[in-house]
This record gives structure tokens, C-alpha cells and sequence, in this order.
């Protein structure tokens, strides 16, 4: 078939373009025409209604709320919220801010970072919260429903038939049994004698409703209708009765008839006794359960019940005891709920669930567990005197380990030194010069218990961190040996194949010599590598081993040539030409439990997991160079403050000033004075074997190097306060390496001579030093040489300083600081600098201060992250003291901006932990300065204007949510540190409070109701934080107020508004009524005139009005609201429809309110349903989509049945409606979708089973007539009412479908089944007699919304074979008979109403 042309339709397209004057007018067009639309349809904006005085209501009204017996369902509970702090947990056994961190620090960037870390959590605990969010959300709701008893329909029989006796008596459930017995003929004319005794096979059957029928047949195929049945709900006794036949039993009858029964022996007649007994009980209990949810209270409910058990004693003896114990359980147990049963109700569903907020807390990469093993060459022998001994390598050696990255071609953590020796290789080293063995720790005492020296001096096991694992990341050892002479010299006897042990005791002998003279001195000696990670997900590739062992190239040493060598790692034609040197390095490497024992972290501060006394040895954790990426930044939670020293190269081959520098040793130290006798500080970390911290480190030697290049890393544990006279000092020495003893005896062996010193002052600027320097050598270290400055014209100030090489820069070094309390940014650092100089901007002169606000836009993301909450803390307390609203407003645009810098890295976890654990409102001193709520509310109201830069206030809307959580948190903090919670609500706050928060809601109203197309994300954000914000105002302010808001919010939308703007409506009022004390809100009292006498005697709302409206203000908007949405299209309703029921079902779950009366008072808030249900009433009932379609062949006898059909589709008519009565019946037909014009719009007619609203069957010749509907309003409920639920509005006609349809009538059930029996006679007194039917008809729609249709209709629609057609008989649910009774008494009480009237199907 060929595809129509396409050109019609772009052609009337074009067509319509050209009808457009000038560009925009289409919007114009669409704009009119859809005002022109909702005009005609007559949608008028419904009138607001004027919330109560909550506050002077619960005052006037205090002696009735407090005489209520649910005076819990009224008032809010005192201890509703309240401050806690909660200690910070953290990963170790001390603090690891150093003892006397605080009184040092001077700065007060240093000062807040550490306040930060050594603060505790502040949180405000809600002591309902777990009832303010949805019903899946409540507590205790998650105590899973059980399975619903087995039932078996009649409907489900007939598919049935067919099985034997056996598996259809276990399929049914419960209690079953069957034999055969001897049925006495019990004709009160007759005496019962042997001969009436007729055998028959009993089957014991439970029913759908589950109670139980005893079915006889006359033979064992139960399959076929039984011959009679005992029904059992109607048996008050079974008793043995041996007069007349042995091994006979009676069973007694409610209607003092009775059963005579009998066996075939003794055993068979007791058991059969005991089965019919148990049945009984279990019937007693249910009647009981029945008779308990029937009481409103408790009380009477107590005294009922000791009534019926008095009363069950006098005839039925042996049940009295057991029934008392049933009363108690049954006291304790409730019957399934009925949303229970509603799908919805069993959806998971969590999208409305808040994100769980931890704490802050350390956070690491992946970690690598890595175990150093052993290190062994090829050139072994024993190095003991006495040659007793082990064999080990001939000479100490040293490992470096350290992770390379050669994606992003950076070194990416610390250096972990090893020392694999044996002890009797350590033993060749000689004692350490005292200058090094300066041990000694900055810790406390009680660390010192803790962590032995002597346990920390060999470590072998580190833990190493990686953020971003890929394949590209390796494990590097570069192994040093004592200085000896050239590496090529050194590794030469390593690398030949022969073990000659001649060449192993002549490098042993070297290495004695050596290591007594040169102990101190490393030299590189070799490198391996290998490789971490399979994949990008950190999965470790354990099976990967080191490379071999290559030598250092002296010209190859640095970082930089590392990592070119790694990239040639995968290529075996460039490794092949690396020399090798014959060894084997031992490591391995594995993932680390979160339960890891003793460990240390790169400060050595210990974990909790640490054991003072074990054996186990201790494993040190390696810092990680974490990439400076926001993505990857976490918010310090510790003290770290540690700079690594990267000597890089010395150009010395022009230099002058020395005779011999050669072999050249760098000496670092770091000073907190130039002072002639200055001690350097003894804060760098020690290498294994000797001290913890010394006081100086050396870099590896290169031999007859001139221009040597370095390697080292040395890691210097800085003061807590740093100052300009914090310096790093290089000594450089040159080592002679010569110990020949050729020349004269008499001259001094010296080891080391100085060739010159550097400098480099840790601060510029305030700030560490941490790019590359290239720094000048001088030949002699005056006194004060800090203080040296070039002046020019060959000037300069300062001590006389001999500059090697004429002051050119020869030393390169780099630095890198990681610290969190040290920030590297110069935005940040003048910031807090220009707060310490003006006392956080309490004396700041406004423009400098909004100056260096400003700067702080260019804040590096990654610092930012890295000290949120200092930064935000710093924020608010200069918020709370500016003096200009200009300071204000930049505060707040720097908060605005850091929170949006958070979303767009996907961090707005960190903000969430910031608000809840860490924010803490200032201490509130009235004549200093003010709050962060008042003052960020009129800062967020400035940003808002329309007038303001709109990409600050569009972040604001986006992520309001955090402001708003803000203002709350600070609402709480001030409310109870003020003492002002014991305060009346309406004087907690001052007016300027009510005025900025009224003001801010009126500003962010028009930014949701017109943004939602160009920026759907802000205006959807910033409708449900303010949600969020209105409905937690609740807790803390003016309640009325609160009310006020909330009219104001709904005054911006209007009937026929987008589906988008309905869906943020209703979301408001989703959230707003999910408030934890939604009830109290309500209250559910009485309102009337005079005095009360009893709470049944009352006015109760049938129908939602003005006073109704009032006085129950969220619940009467809220049904207004569902009005007004059923006139609205269907995507709108769903979403009324959903957000009721929700809420209903939230209701009905909650445990606060679980009993009879509470339930009851509940429902009197939602009678109007009633009326809003019978004003759509047409609309609700739809038989044509019933679930089932009737044989059309079964004829109806009852006379009434065929009276004139009441026209189910026309429209009600209010008084007061505009509609025209005059319109053609048949239009409404046709919008309704019942009576079409085209008759194939009506589907299946001759099949359907179309009932109108008084149960009568409409005849298929009928469906089209449209009798008037009877408008009897004489009597009506709407007589007392000044305004329907709609105003003057037009009812639409159009059917709901069958999803609202059943939702509405859930909410309905719900209703009516919590209404206490009083209120619903109330309400059948006082409707009009079509209200009445229009009520019934909805309870009959329920009927067949609701009707089970068996497993194979199922099982049939399933499939989409379509329906089944069915008798009547099998839609019948096999209800026991006694339990209809009391319905059966009350509808034929009603009957008398309107006689023509009868009501089938119930």
C-alpha cells in the first residue's frame, strides 16, 4: 500500500506560518485562543477562603480540646523538635588536630579550619519525622501484609469440578474433613428412632468468607451438588447424644433446632467433635473481631465484650474459657486494612523519598593492600664474621615504593620506604651519626602508650589509596644502596650469571669498608615495576609480578624520566635494551577490609582497630596525591598538614667558588629562624631503622656528578601555625667517596666538606610556596640571610651573602603541600584575611568587603569543595553581621554559587551533610547582630526581583531546596537557644520575620507559574523546596500565618492552567499535607454554636463550604483543589486523584491512629467527598466497562426491575448554574461517550449490562432516551450550603476511566467504613431522596468495580482472549447468612424511602 503524500499537511503548515503578521504572534495567537476556550467552558477561578486564627482558635477553644477523650488528634505535641549534638565519629584512637594546635594558630582561616574539625554535629530531631513524608514512608507499615486467607468461589468451583475430592479439599484452605456418618431425621413431629438414620458422606467445607458448610451426598462424588448442608455459622453447640444410637452427636442450632449425627466408632464421633468444635471457636473469634472494630471506644468496647462473654457462658459452657483468651488476642490483632488490597497501596514506589545524609567522613579510592616480602640478588653469601649464619645479599638495600600514573603522567602518591634487610645485613651499618638520631615525636604522651618506637622502625605493609583506578597505574620500587662510587661500578658484579663466591666476599668486603664510612649516603642503585589494575573499576591484577630488577641510569633519575620509562613499559623491543641486574623483589599486593587491624594513617595517628600489645605488625597508610578535580575532592574531616620537598637538580659544573664538588649530598632541614645557632625543627619523617622524625634528611648521591638530578621526596610534618620566618634550608656537601690509604696517615680522613647553602621562606603572600623554584646558592649562611634583598643597581639589603656562580638560580626544587588548613588560593586566602583584619566583616568598610566577595567567584572548585564547611560557615557569620544590604546579597550570591558548583560535579551530598550535621547558627546577641533566616530571607527576595541578574536567580530556584533547609535549621537552633519555643507561636518570630517570608513566597510565585517552559528544572526545584519550607513552618511559627502562604501560593494558579502547572500544585499540597500533624492542622472538632452536648449531636460537613473550609483549612482546600481537577482533563485528575488517596492511605496506615474512634474522626474531615462524589456521580457510574459483561439471554422477574430507566448522563444542575437547560440532550450523550449519534460508538451494546443510578437494568432499546432527571432538592443537603464544591463552574459529563474510577471509590470505602454508625445515619436523615439513591448507586458501582470474576477470566484477560460470559450464578460470592443480616434489616429500612426502588446486588 503507498504512503499518503505528505505535502497537505506542511503545506496548511506553511499556511498557517504565512497567516502570522510578524514573528512571536503565535504565541499570541495560542494565548488568546486558549483564554477565548477557557471563557466559553465558564472556568472561573474559585473564590479563596479566609484560613481560621489557628492560634486564638486552640486558645478559645482549650477547655474542648482538653476536655476531648482524642485531645492527641488536636493539639501538636510539645516535645515535637528539639537540638541534639552528636559526637563526631572518626577512623581513630586521639583527636588528630595536635595537642596544642588550637593556641598556636594565629590565622583565622587556620582557626576555623580546626574548629571545623574538632566541632561535634548539630542536628534538629524531629520526633515524628518518620510520619511526615508518604504513607510508604511511615514506620512500622513495612510489617509485611500476610497472605489473605485461601478462599474458593463458585466461580472457581466450576472450573473445578473435575478433581477428585482430595486436592480439592486441600486447595480450599482451613479446617477440612470428610467421612461417612448416619443423619438422623429430626422432624420435631417425628421421634427419632435407629430406622430415620440414613448413611451419608459429610464433607467439611470452608467458604469463601470463611466460614464453614457441612455438605452431605450420597455417595463419595463430592464433585455433583450436595443433597443438603448444615451451615455452621449458625451452630451454637456440638454435644454427644447417646439416646438414641451409640457413637451419636447433636448439633445445636441458633434457631433451637438441632443435628443428630452419628459414627461408626468411638474414635471417628470424637474426632469429629473435636474438628466441628475448633471450627466454632475460630467462628466465635471472628464475630468477636467483627464486634470490636464495631465499637468507637475502647471502653465501651471493654464492657460489650465482657457482656457477650457473660452472655456466651449461659449457653455455651465449654467455649468460656478459651474465649476470654480469643478477647485478649483479638484485643491485640485488627483486620486487614482495606488499602491493604489497593495495588497502589502495594507499588514500591520511592521517588518521593528523601536521600539518605551521612556525616562528612574521611573518604577514600580504592585501596591497595601492598606486603613487602623480600628482596634477593643473585650475588649472595654470609655476611656474619664467624661465617655462621644465614646466606643473604652481601650489602644493605633499600626500598622506595611509590604509584605512577602515565595516563595523566603524574606521580600519584607519597613515598613508602622499606628496608628488607636481614639483621645481620643491618648489623653492617654503623651507628648512626648523632645528628640523625634525633628521635623523638610531636605526639601526646598517650599516644606514645600506644605506638612503640621500636614496633614503627621496619615497616613492610602500606596501604596505598587510588581515587581514579585504570590499567595504566604502577607500582614503582627504586632500590638504593649505600654510596659506594658509580652505579655502573656498583651493579656490575650484579649483573653477571656466575655465582662466584669470590666476587661475592670481594663486594662484601667493599661494602663493609663502605658502610662504616658512608652509612648516612644512598646511592640509586635499580628500579622494577608492575602494574595494579585490570580494569577501571579497581579490580587488582594480582597475578601481574614485578619486572625484572633494571639499573638506574644516572641520567634517568627523575620523576619525569620515570614515567617515560613506564610508558615504555608494555613494549618489549624498548624494555629489552634496559640492563638487568640479576634479583628478585618479592611484593604482593591485595584489597583491604573495612575491619583492617593496626594501622596508622600518614600522620601515624593509629585507627581504632589498632591493638596495643599484638605481635602483628604495624601498616602504614600512604598519602595520595588526589588530582585537584572537584569530582574527586572530598570535605576534609582531619587535620593533615604535611609539605613534600622534591629537590630536583644543582647546576654546578660553572661554579667557581669550591675546588671539589662532585659526589654532592644535599642536607634538607627545615627552620623557624635564620639565627646563627638555630636549631632545625625536628619535624621530617624519618626512613626505616632510624627515629620517627629527625631533624635533617639527605638526598641519593650521584657520583662525579656535577649537575646531579634527584629523586627524593622528603615529607615534613609543618607547625600548626606557620610565619615568614618558616624556611626550608639546603646544606650541600661533597662526600668523598675515596678511602684509599695511600696518602699520608697523618691527614684527617674527611668525609664531607661543604660546597654551599639554599634557602626557600615557606610563605609569599601568606601562602606556601608550591610551584618549582629555582633558587640562587651561596658559598657562606650569614646570620639573618633571610632578610637579603636585591635593591639593583648592585645594591641590596641584608647581610653580605658570597653568591656561587654570580646569584644565578642553580638549585631547582619543588614543592607540595597538602594540608587542611593551609588553602593555596589566593581568593579564599584574602578573604578570610581581610575578615580577621575587620572581625569577620563587622567593621568592614562595605565596598572592600563586596570586593573581595566577588573574588571569591574564582575560587578553584576543588578547594572549594575541600573546605565547604568552612567556607560556608565563614559565609553565614558575615551574613549575620554586614551592616549594608549590599554585603547581603554578595554573601548570598557566593553561597548561591558555591551550592550551584556542588550540583553541577554531582556533589550535592556534601551540601546535604553540610546542612544537616554541620551548620550551626551563630549565638544570637540582639544589639550585635542579626539571624541567618531574616537575613538570608531578605537576600533571597532581592535576588528574586525581576529586575535582579537572572542566571544567579535561576541557580537559586533550582536549588532552593538548600537555602530553605537553611532557614529552617536555623528557625529550630534559634527557637530553642532563645528559650522562645515556651513562647505562644505568634511571638517566636518578630513581624520583619512574617514580613520577609510572606515576601520571599510572593516573589518565588510568579518564577514557578512562568519559568516552568523555558526552565522546567528551577521552577519544579523551587515548588517543592518551598513545599518542603511551608510545610515544616508549621513545626515553628504562627500556624494561621502558615495558612496565609499557603492561599497566596494558590492564588497564583487559576482552573484550565497547563498540565504542568497542576502537577506543581499538586505536588505542593502533596507534601504540605504529608505534614507529621496534618490531623492537629485540621482539627477535627466541632465548630458549632452553644453548647455541646454530645460530639454525635453535631453539625457535620456533608459538603465542602465556606464555614467547612475554614475551619478545616488544608483538608477543605485540598478536596476544593480534587473538585476542581475532576473538571479538568485526565492526566490532571490522575494526579488529584492520586495525591487524596494517598493521603487516605497514609491515614489508614498510620499507627498513631490505628483505632476504631481515631479512624472515625478522621472520616468526619472527609464526609464532603460524599457530596463531591454524588456532584460527579454520572461520571463515576460506568457499567458499560464493568468488569464483566452479563449473559444477555438471562431474564429478570422482579417487577421493579422493569420500571422506565433513570437517565444516568445528564448533567446535574446546581442552582445557580449558567448552563443552558435548553442544550440537546443527545450533545451531552455524545460527550459523555454513552448515547452516541453514531451507533458504533457504543460498544457491544446488545451485550452490556448498563444499570442506572437505582440498580434497574436499562434495556438496550433504551440506551439512547434521556428521560429528565428527577431534580427532588426540596430536602437536600445543599439547602444548608452557601457554595457547592465547584462555585458556579459547568459539571463536565465525560465518563472518568476505570483507573479513577476505583480510586475515588477507595477513598470512598475507606470513608464509609471508618464513619462511625452515627454519622452516616446523620447523613441518610438529612440527603434529599436522589442524593440518597445517587449515594447508593456509588456503593452499588462498587459492586461491580470490585467483583471477582475468577481465576480463568483472569487467567483469559491475561492472555487477551477477551471475557468469558458467565451465568449469574457464578458472580455470586458465597457469603454465610447470618452475616447479612443486619445489612439485609437496613436496606429494607431504607427501601421504604422510595418504593419503586430495589436494590439488587447487594
Amino acid at each position: 500500500m503507498s504512503q499518503p503524500p505528505l505535502l497537505p499537511a506542511s503545506a496548511e503548515t506553511r499556511k498557517f506560518t504565512r497567516a502570522l503578521s510578524k514573528p512571536g504572534t503565535a504565541a499570541e495567537l495560542r494565548q488568546s485562543v486558549s483564554e477565548v476556550v477557557r471563557g466559553s467552558v465558564l472556568l472561573a477561578k474559585p473564590k479563596l477562603i479566609e484560613p481560621l486564627d489557628y492560634e486564638n482558635v486552640i486558645v478559645q477553644k482549650k477547655t474542648q480540646i482538653l476536655n476531648d477523650c482524642l485531645r492527641e488528634m488536636l493539639l501538636f505535641p510539645y516535645d515535637d523538635f528539639q537540638t541534639a549534638i552528636l559526637r563526631r565519629q572518626g577512623r581513630y584512637v586521639c583527636s588528630t588536630i595536635p595537642a596544642n594546635a588550637q593556641q598556636e594558630a594565629q590565622s583565622l582561616f587556620v582557626t576555623e579550619c580546626i574548629k571545623t574539625y574538632n566541632s561535634d554535629w548539630h542536628l534538629v530531631n524531629y520526633k515524628y519525622e518518620d510520619y511526615s513524608g508518604e504513607f510508604r514512608q511511615l514506620p512500622n507499615k513495612v510489617a509485611k501484609l500476610d497472605k489473605l486467607p485461601v478462599h474458593v468461589y463458585e466461580v472457581d468451583e466450576e472450573v473445578d469440578k473435575d478433581e477428585d475430592a482430595a486436592s480439592l479439599g486441600s486447595q480450599k484452605g482451613g479446617i477440612t474433613k470428610h467421612g461417612w456418618l448416619y443423619k438422623g431425621n429430626m422432624n420435631s413431629a417425628i421421634s427419632v428412632t435407629m430406622r430415620s438414620f440414613k448413611r451419608r458422606f459429610f464433607h467439611l467445607i470452608q467458604l469463601g468468607d470463611g466460614s464453614y458448610n457441612l455438605n452431605f451426598y450420597k455417595d463419595e462424588k463430592i464433585s455433583k451438588e450436595p443433597k443438603g448442608s448444615i451451615f455452621l455459622d449458625s451452630c451454637m453447640g456440638v454435644v454427644q447424644n447417646n439416646k438414641v444410637r451409640r457413637f451419636a452427636f447433636e448439633l445445636k442450632m441458633q434457631d433451637k433446632s438441632s443435628y443428630l449425627l452419628a459414627a461408626d466408632s468411638e474414635v471417628e464421633m470424637e474426632e469429629w467433635i473435636t474438628t466441628l468444635n475448633k471450627i466454632l471457636q475460630l467462628n466465635f473469634e471472628a464475630a468477636m473481631q467483627e464486634k470490636r472494630n464495631g465499637d468507637s471506644h475502647e471502653d465501651d468496647e471493654q464492657s460489650k465484650l465482657e457482656g457477650s462473654v457473660s452472655g456466651l457462658d449461659s449457653y455455651l459452657p465449654e467455649l468460656a474459657k478459651s474465649t476470654r483468651e480469643a478477647e485478649i488476642k483479638l484485643k491485640s490483632e485488627s483486620r486487614v486494612k482495606l488499602f491493604y488490597l489497593d495495588p497502589d497501596a502495594q507499588k514500591l514506589d520511592f521517588s518521593s523519598a528523601e536521600p539518605e545524609v551521612k556525616p562528612f567522613e574521611e573518604k577514600f579510592g580504592k585501596r591497595i593492600l601492598v606486603k613487602c616480602n623480600d628482596l634477593s640478588f643473585n650475588l649472595q653469601c654470609c655476611v656474619a664474621e664467624n661465617e655462621e649464619g644465614p646466606t643473604t645479599n652481601v650489602e644493605p638495600f633499600f626500598v622506595t615504593l611509590s604509584l605512577f600514573d602515565i595516563k595523566y603522567n603524574r606521580k600519584i602518591s607519597a613515598d613508602f620506604h622499606v628496608d628488607l634487610n636481614h639483621f645481620s645485613v643491618r648489623q653492617m651499618l654503623a651507628i648512626t651519626s648523632p645528628s640523625l638520631m634525633n628521635g623523638g615525636r610531636q605526639s601526646s604522651p598517650a599516644l606514645q602508650d600506644i605506638l612503640h618506637e621500636a614496633a614503627m622502625q621496619y615497616p613492610k605493609q602500606g596501604i596505598f589509596s587510588v581515587t581514579c583506578p585504570h590499567p595504566d597505574i604502577f607500582l614503582v620500587a627504586r632500590i638504593e644502596k649505600v654510596l659506594q662510587g658509580s652505579i655502573t661500578h656498583g651493579a656490575e658484579p650484579y649483573m653477571k650469571s656466575s655465582d662466584s663466591s669470590k666476587v661475592a666476599q670481594k663486594v662484601l668486603k667493599n661494602a663493609k669498608q663502605a658502610c662504616q664510612r658512608l652509612g648516612q649516603y644512598r646511592m640509586p642503585f635499580a628500579w622494577a615495576a608492575r602494574t595494579l589494575f585490570k580494569d577501571a573499576s579497581g579490580n587488582l591484577d594480582k597475578n601481574a609480578r614485578f619486572s625484572a630488577l633494571y639499573k638506574q641510569d644516572s641520567n634517568k633519575l627523575s620523576n619525569e624520566d620515570m614515567l617515560k620509562l613506564l610508558a615504555d613499559f608494555r613494549k618489549p623491543e624498548k624494555m629489552a635494551k634496559l640492563p638487568v641486574i640479576l634479583g628478585n623483589l618479592d611484593i604482593t599486593i591485595d584489597n583491604v577490609s573495612s575491619d583492617y587491624p593496626n594501622y596508622v594513617n600518614s600522620s601515624y595517628i593509629p585507627t581504632k582497630q589498632f591493638e596495643t600489645c599484638t605481635k602483628m605488625p604495624i601498616t602504614f597508610e600512604v598519602e595520595e596525591f588526589v588530582p585537584c578535580i572537584p569530582k574527586h575532592t572530598q570535605p576534609y574531616t582531619i587535620y593533615n598538614h604535611h609539605l613534600y620537598v622534591y629537590p630536583k637538580s644543582l647546576k654546578y659544573d660553572s661554579q667557581k667558588s669550591f675546588a671539589k664538588a662532585r659526589n654532592i649530598a644535599i642536607c634538607i632541614e627545615f627552620k623557624d629562624s635564620d639565627e646563627e645557632d638555630s636549631q632545625p625543627l625536628k619535624c621530617i619523617y624519618g626512613r626505616p631503622g632510624g627515629p620517627v622524625f629527625t631533624r635533617s634528611a639527605f638526598a641519593a648521591v650521584l657520583h662525579h656528578h656535577q649537575n646531579p638530578e634527584f629523586y627524593d621526596e622528603i615529607k615534613i610534618e609543618l607547625p600548626t601555625q606557620l610565619h615568614e620566618k618558616h624556611h626550608l634550608l639546603f646544606t650541600f656537601f661533597h662526600v668523598s667517596c675515596d678511602n684509599s690509604s695511600k696518602g699520608s696517615t697523618k691527614k684527617k680522613d674527611v668525609v664531607e666538606t661543604q660546597v654551599g647553602y639554599s634557602w626557600l621562606p615557606l610563605l609569599k603572600d601568606g601562602r606556601v610556596v608550591t610551584s618549582e623554584q629555582h633558587i640562587p646558592v651561596s658559598a657562606n649562611l650569614p646570620s639573618g640571610y633571610l632578610g637579603y634583598q636585591e635593591l639593583g643597581m648592585g645594591r641590596h639589603y641584608g647581610p653580605e651573602i658570597k653568591w656561587v656562580d654570580g646569584n644565578k638560580p642553580l638549585l631547582k626544587v619543588s614543592t607540595h603541600l597538602v594540608s587542611t588548613v593551609y588553602t593555596q588560593d589566593q581568593h579564599l586566602h584574602n578573604f578570610f584575611q581581610y575578615c580577621q583584619k575587620t572581625e569577620s566583616g563587622a567593621q568592614a568598610l562595605g565596598s572592600e568587603l563586596v570586593k573581595y566577595l566577588k573574588s571569591l567567584h574564582a575560587m578553584e572548585g576543588h578547594v572549594m569543595i575541600a573546605f565547604l564547611p568552612t567556607i560556608l560557615n565563614q559565609l553565614f557569620r558575615v551574613l549575620t553581621r554586614a551592616t549594608q544590604e549590599e554585603v547581603a546579597v554578595n554573601v548570598t550570591r557566593v553561597i548561591i554559587h558555591v551550592v550551584a558548583q556542588c550540583h553541577e560535579e554531582g556533589l550535592e551530598s556534601h551540601l546535604r551533610s553540610y546542612v544537616k550535621y554541620a551548620y550551626k547558627a551563630e549565638p544570637y546577641i540582639a544589639s550585635e547582630y542579626k539571624t541567618v533566616h531574616e537575613e538570608l530571607t531578605k537576600s533571597m527576595t532581592t535576588i528574586l526581583k525581576p529586575s535582579a541578574d537572572f542566571l544567579t536567580s535561576n541557580k537559586l530556584l533550582k536549588y532552593s531546596w538548600f537555602f530553605f533547609e537553611v532557614l529552617i535549621k536555623s528557625m529550630a537552633q534559634h527557637l530553642i537557644e532563645n528559650s522562645k519555643v515556651k513562647l505562644l507561636r505568634n511571638q517566636r518570630f518578630p513581624a520583619s520575620y512574617h514580613h520577609a517570608v510572606e515576601t520571599v513566597v510572593n516573589m518565588l510565585m510568579p518564577h514557578i507559574t512562568q519559568k516552568f517552559r523555558d526552565n522546567p528544572e528551577a521552577s519544579k526545584n523551587a515548588n517543592h523546596s518551598l513545599a518542603v519550607f511551608i510545610k515544616r513552618c508549621f513545626t515553628f511559627m504562627d500556624r494561621g500565618f502558615v495558612f496565609k502562604q499557603i492561599n497566596n501560593y494558590i492564588s497564583c494558579f487559576a482552573p484550565g492552567d497547563p498540565k504542568t502547572l497542576f502537577e506543581y500544585k499538586f505536588e505542593f499540597l502533596r507534601v504540605v499535607c504529608n505534614h507529621e500533624h496534618y490531623i492537629p492542622l485540621n482539627l477535627p472538632m466541632p465548630f458549632g454554636k452553644g453548647r455541646i452536648q454530645r460530639y454525635q449531636d453535631l453539625q457535620l460537613d456533608y459538603a465542602l463550604t465556606d464555614e467547612f473550609c475554614r475551619n478545616h483549612f488544608l483538608v477543605g482546600l485540598l478536596l476544593r483543589e480534587v473538585g476542581t481537577a475532576l473538571q479538568e482533563f485526565r492526566e490532571v485528575r490522575l494526579i488529584a486523584i492520586a495525591v487524596l488517596k494517598n493521603l487516605l492511605i497514609k491515614h489508614s496506615f498510620d499507627d498513631r491512629y490505628a483505632s476504631r474512634s481515631h479512624q472515625a474522626r478522621i472520616a468526619t474531615l472527609y464526609l464532603p467527598l460524599f457530596g463531591l462524589l454524588i456532584e460527579n456521580v454520572q461520571r463515576i457510574n460506568v457499567r458499560d466497562v464493568s468488569p464483566f459483561p452479563v449473559n444477555p439471554g438471562s431474564t429478570v422477574k422482579e417487577e421493579s426491575l422493569t420500571l422506565p430507566a433513570v437517565n444516568p448522563i445528564v448533567t446535574p444542575q446546581k442552582s445557580g448554574s449558567t448552563l443552558d437547560a435548553s442544550l440537546h440532550k443527545d450533545l451531552f450523550g455524545a460527550i459523555s461517550g454513552i448515547a452516541s449519534p453514531y451507533t458504533n460508538s457504543t460498544p457491544n451494546i446488545s451485550s452490556v449490562r448498563n444499570a442506572d443510578s437505582r440498580g434497574s437494568l436499562i434495556s438496550t432499546d433504551s440506551g439512547n432516551s434521556l428521560p429528565e432527571r428527577n431534580s427532588e432538592k426540596s430536602n437536600s443537603l445543599d439547602k444548608h450550603q452557601q457554595s457547592g464544591t465547584l462555585g458556579n463552574s459547568l459539571v463536565r459529563c465525560d465518563k472518568l476511566d476505570q483507573s479513577e474510577i476505583k480510586s475515588l471509590l477507595m477513598c470512598f470505602l475507606y470513608i464509609l467504613k471508618s464513619m462511625s454508625d452515627d454519622a452516616l445515619f446523620t447523613y441518610w436523615n438529612k440527603a434529599s431522596t436522589s442524593e440518597l439513591m445517587d449515594f447508593f448507586t456509588i456503593l452499588e458501582v462498587c459492586l461491580h468495580q470490585f467483583q471477582y470474576m475468577g481465576k480463568r477470566y483472569i487467567a483469559r484477560n491475561q492472555e487477551g482472549l477477551g471475557p468469558i460470559v458467565h451465568d449469574r450464578k457464578s458472580q455470586t460470592l458465597p457469603v454465610s447468612r447470618n452475616r447479612t443480616g443486619m445489612m439485609h434489616a437496613r436496606l429494607q429500612q431504607l427501601g421504604s424511602l422510595d418504593n419503586s426502588v430495589t436494590f439488587n446486588h447487594m
